[in-house]
């Protein structure tokens, strides 16, 4: 009855732990922010990148221009200076000028810039990258935008998409990998306090 009540409680605790890392794994992207910068808004106070001034963590995305480069204001269009990232899994990744955001209109293939629920944008991004497709899916809307970003969205085709589409696959392997772990470390303390529990009615006998 204890080696069953001692397990019970290490599986609880073991389940719980797993849930609280593969949770903090899940988390979502800053939203507009490029895969290489989300260290740089981790800390809780972060500067702005002209070095003008600081900002706590919790006015990141909050709809208020801090930084007059617009640091701060990555995912939305409060800063006339700020730039978007459309992430774009599958396709070409791309910058957005922040006036972009939530115009009722789509303009990353993720549709990632139009979140505030008032147009639905599918996700049309093509699998393996098409940056004929990118290019001229968003010349019209976006204009000399594409002119001076769309080159950088190109030359990061294969380096960007592939490192985008790496981040996804190792934070999924890492969830699978932990409950594995955990599962194999219920299993084998289970077995262990079966064999004890066993071996103590062999000796009552």
């Amino acid at each position: 009855m204890d080696a069953c009540f001692i397990t019970l409680l290490i599986a609880c605790f073991l389940l719980a732990s797993s849930f609280t890392i593969v949770r903090s794994l899940s988390k979502p992207p800053l939203l507009g922010v490029h895969p290489l910068d989300e260290q740089y808004f981790a800390s809780e106070v972060i500067k702005c990148k002209d070095n003008s001034k600081s900002f706590s963590r919790d006015r990141l995305n909050d709809n208020f221009c801090d930084c007059v480069d617009g640091t701060d204001e990555p995912g939305t269009s409060a800063c006339p200076a700020g730039k978007f990232y459309c992430r774009n899994i599958g396709s070409t990744p791309q910058f957005l000028f922040s006036s972009r955001v939530n115009d009722h209109f789509c303009d990353c293939c993720d549709g990632s810039d139009e979140y505030d629920g008032s147009i639905n944008c599918p996700n049309t991004c093509i699998m393996g990258g098409n940056i004929e497709y990118k290019t001229d899916h968003h010349f019209s809307r976006v204009g000399g935008l594409v002119g001076d970003l769309g080159h950088v969205g190109a030359k990061q085709a294969k380096s960007g998409v592939s490192l985008d589409d790496l981040i996804q696959k190792l934070k999924g392997l890492k969830i699978l990998l932990i409950i594995q772990v955990v599962i194999t470390i219920i299993v084998i303390v289970f077995r262990i306090l079966r064999r004890r529990a066993r071996s103590k009615r062999r000796r009552y006998h």
